[in-house]
């Protein structure tokens, strides 16, 4: 038997997993199956990371000296990069104006690129506070179309309540019903005896007919 492949985190490269990851083949299962998780290391945009790194990296881990201390304002020192930053550009310009090739330019530039990065560093710093940020407001917003679709339904049952209702209110009261109910029954019950009646006489009528033609024959 020969030695076991290496699994890569991409089954495919990157661009025909994605040109082949469409909703067609997803729905006929033809789908390539999704990378598997990264256990060690990977690159991304020409920089090496490893899978159980912060959110974050301090700036020791990246290489770079840090200019504030430990514990700090964010927005404090936010302002004073910024100013920092506005004052070494204009010692940069003029280092430019009156000697240009002078080594302290590469130096500004430096202090200029140091400076940059620990701006870039606060700033991301704030990337998890934005996230929450921004899943507040989406659970917020979703809050509000729920009540509003429950202002809405409570608009809808309240006219089909009041709709009943005056459907009820223009019903006959129970007694009034209850009389025109035994009247009807009542005018329909003495027409059911007189019916009655009338067909006993015609039967009566028969039966002396029948008895006056046999004495009539006796004779």
């Amino acid at each position: 038997m020969g030695e076991p492949q290496q699994v890569s985190a991409f089954p495919l490269p990157p661009m025909q997993y994605v040109n082949q990851y469409t909703d067609e083949n997803v729905k006929r299962g033809r789908a390539a199956p999704p990378p598997l998780p990264i256990q060690d290391t990977y690159t991304m945009f020409g920089n090496t990371f490893t899978a159980d790194d912060m959110i974050v990296r301090p700036l020791e881990s990246q290489g770079f000296r840090r200019l504030h201390p430990q514990t700090y304002d964010h927005k404090r020192e936010l302002k004073k990069l910024n100013h920092s930053i506005l004052a070494n550009f204009l010692d940069l310009l003029d280092i430019l104006i009156k000697a240009p090739d002078s080594p302290k330019r590469n130096e500004k530039l430096e202090d200029l690129n140091l400076l940059f990065i620990h701006m870039h560093h606060l700033i991301n710093e704030f990337r998890p506070h934005q996230a929450r940020e921004t899943l507040r407001v989406m659970m917020e917003l979703q809050k509000k179309r729920r009540h509003e679709v429950a202002e809405r339904f409570q608009v809808h049952l309240d006219k089909v309540t009041e709709l009943i209702q005056k459907s009820l209110a223009a019903l006959p009261d129970e007694f009034s019903l209850d009389s025109k109910v035994l009247v009807k029954s009542e005018i329909l019950t003495s027409e059911m005896g007189a019916a009655e009646q009338r067909r006993d006489n015609e039967e009566c009528d028969q039966l002396d007919r029948m008895m006056c033609d046999i004495v009539d024959g006796l004779n």
